[in-house]
């Protein structure tokens, strides 16, 4: 798998998202994506108790441990590499978290618009 290359919804570098816990789509703490990418984990968000509580209730359960899969779950404040699908979902909810443009995959821009992005900039 190519990554494409690195470029922020800012038209910069890509800037780390998280590397406790490791995030991203190649677990490389960068929102990187590629065409294999069919859930584009492109979005870098901080994770509330309230958008944790809206993820497992749609299905997406990120904040119970998951020791088999090395995945220790998810805690408000930690950084995570979101579906961009997921993100403009909680979105519409109302209940979106917190982005970090700088390390927000330029690639999000296909589904989440970059005027809502920047509604929930750091």
């Amino acid at each position: 798998m190519e990554k494409d290359e690195a470029i922020n919804v800012l038209d910069g570098p890509l800037a780390l998202c998280s590397s406790d816990p490791v995030t991203g789509f190649f677990r490389d703490g960068h929102c990187n994506t590629c065409a294999a990418d069919a859930g584009s984990h492109t979005v870098c968000a901080v994770m509330t108790a309230e958008f944790l509580a809206y993820s497992k209730y749609v299905g997406n359960d990120l904040s119970t441990p998951q020791p088999a899969f090395g995945f220790a779950g998810l805690k408000p404040g930690d950084q995570w590499c979101l579906c961009a699908a997921r993100f403009l979902q909680a979105h519409d909810e109302g209940c979106a978290p917190r982005v970090h443009l700088e390390a927000t995959h330029k690639r999000a821009l296909e589904i989440v618009p970059l005027s809502i992005l920047r509604q929930h900039a750091l």
